[in-house]
């Protein structure tokens, strides 16, 4: 990878944004995300994904030295659709994909934030959609998922304003599950991923895909694969373990099957 750095520890897969010197999301970064994805994805050894920036942001947005390459609407409509292309995968992904967000997630950056799972900041980072301030409105979703998040009210105003929040403030919004000093924020996330890891990878899979159904206001649907889902999980070696260990006072033995 020429833009990411990816490590593996303990069923936890790091993906570091590796752009100097704002981890702009350009066409090749968004690319590589997504070559990201396939290999961790195909790779059981891992269970969980931490996306993180090197240096002094998450991602500042989208490189805009790139958009002056595209020369008409259409253009701009393939660029806009790479991006959320990748992004809806993250938002579907079958493994749990924590972002950790220091410095800032403005614009691009904010969009790849939204569309993770959890979201962890650190109190002072600023997380924004700037686009109105160039004339331009967001292109890898951020009209949709923002107010998925915070209320279609606060997004208005984000968005018509330009104006950053902090992270203890994205916190309080609901943009962020929670926010921390910068020296314990990727610790925390780690941490955070290794727990999710000791879960059963059947369970997880499954509690993902419910919870597309209810991100897209699709209860009655959502519901009745609920209850699909409910009898795999509990026919599954895990769901069986899981259940006996219960019974039996001990820690359960996942085998992710």
């Amino acid at each position: 990878m020429e833009f990411l750095q990816i490590e593996k520890q303990n069923k936890v897969a790091t993906i570091k944004l590796n752009r100097a010197p704002a981890n702009a999301l350009s066409t090749g970064v968004i690319a590589e995300i997504d070559k990201a994805l396939d290999q961790i994805e195909n790779d059981n050894s891992v269970k969980a994904i931490v996306i993180l920036g090197e240096g002094r942001f998450f991602s500042a947005g989208a490189d805009i030295k790139e958009f002056t390459e595209v020369t008409d609407e259409k253009g701009f409509a393939e660029l806009g659709k790479k991006g959320q292309d990748v992004f809806n995968r993250i938002e579907q992904f079958s493994k749990p994909v924590i972002a950790a967000i220091h410095g800032a997630a403005l614009g691009g950056g904010l969009e790849l934030a939204m569309s993770c799972h959890i979201r962890l900041v650190a109190d002072d980072a600023k997380l924004g959609l700037p686009e109105l301030t160039l004339g331009l409105v967001p292109g890898f979703a951020g009209t949709q998922r923002l107010p998925q998040l915070v209320g279609v009210p606060k997004a208005c105003e984000m968005l018509l304003s330009s104006k950053p929040i902090s992270g203890k403030d994205a916190v309080t919004y609901g943009l962020a599950n929670s926010s921390y000093p910068t020296e314990e924020l990727f610790e925390k996330a780690y941490k955070m991923a290794e727990e999710f890891s000791m879960k059963s990878a059947v369970s997880i899979k499954y509690t993902l895909e419910l919870l597309n159904y209810a991100r897209h206001g699709l209860y009655e649907k959502g519901a009745e694969k609920e209850q699909e889902l409910f009898g795999k999980a509990f026919k599954s070696f895990d769901g069986q373990e899981g259940i006996s260990a219960f019974i039996e006072k001990r820690k359960p033995e996942f085998q992710d099957r």
